[in-house]
């Protein structure tokens, strides 16, 4: 019996090496991603970290992507490295330029920040889309195409512009809550497989009756 593809893959559409699963290319360890998430880029999946910006190791902040999300080319994740102190007159950096002026270093807590940015599972996110920093993206979610998030995307919702608001909810909130509670992108490869056509085909009852 067919138990899905294997997520250590690399190259899980064989011809087709603009898809890989995402997980397998990343060198940070501040980035996490889980199980069948992909990333597609004509030219080449390993080029993601390339769009994790201002990802500095002694901020501490992580990158968290949960399973089955689809990241299409050029989405860009903007995080608490591109952050200026904005309590002074100016907001230039001048601390990082020495020769005298690393005596106005920022202290503790006078830098924004706004925490680790996550997106929980089964998200997608449209081409050239924008991540800012320490926003949360709910499962099942939808990113429009060029869009700006700057805030937090609650579950099975559609956003879209520049900043992104919520356009509509993919389904009732009794729905929404029942698929989080189901969570089939915890199960196993073999009972997602088994159970793949209630997935796709919104067969809610069928998936509570196997959870």
């Amino acid at each position: 019996m067919l138990k899905g593809p294997d997520p250590n893959d690399k190259e899980p559409m064989k011809g087709f090496p603009q898809v890989g699963y995402l997980k397998n290319y990343i060198t940070s360890e501040q980035i996490i991603v889980g199980d069948y998430t992909y990333y597609d880029d004509p030219d080449g999946p390993e080029r993601f970290e390339q769009n994790v910006l201002y990802h500095f190791p002694f901020i501490g902040d992580k990158l968290i992507i949960g399973k089955f999300c689809a990241i299409a080319k050029d989405v860009k994740f903007i995080m608490n490295g591109a952050n200026h102190k904005i309590s002074g007159f100016s907001t230039y950096p001048f601390q990082i330029f020495g020769n005298g002026w690393e005596k106005v270093i920022p202290k503790e807590g006078e830098l924004p920040y706004k925490g680790d940015t996550i997106i929980e599972n089964d998200v997608w996110i449209g081409y050239e889309s924008t991540i800012m920093p320490g926003v949360k993206i709910g499962s099942g979610s939808i990113i429009a195409s060029k869009s700006v998030v700057t805030n937090d995307v609650p579950p099975y919702s559609i956003v879209g512009g520049n900043p992104a608001n919520i356009i509509k909810y993919r389904f009732n909130n009794d729905t929404i809550n029942q698929l989080l509670d189901i969570a089939w992108w915890n199960w196993n490869p073999e009972k997602i497989t088994n159970n793949l056509e209630a997935i796709v085909g919104c067969d809610l009852s069928y998936l509570q009756e196997v959870q």
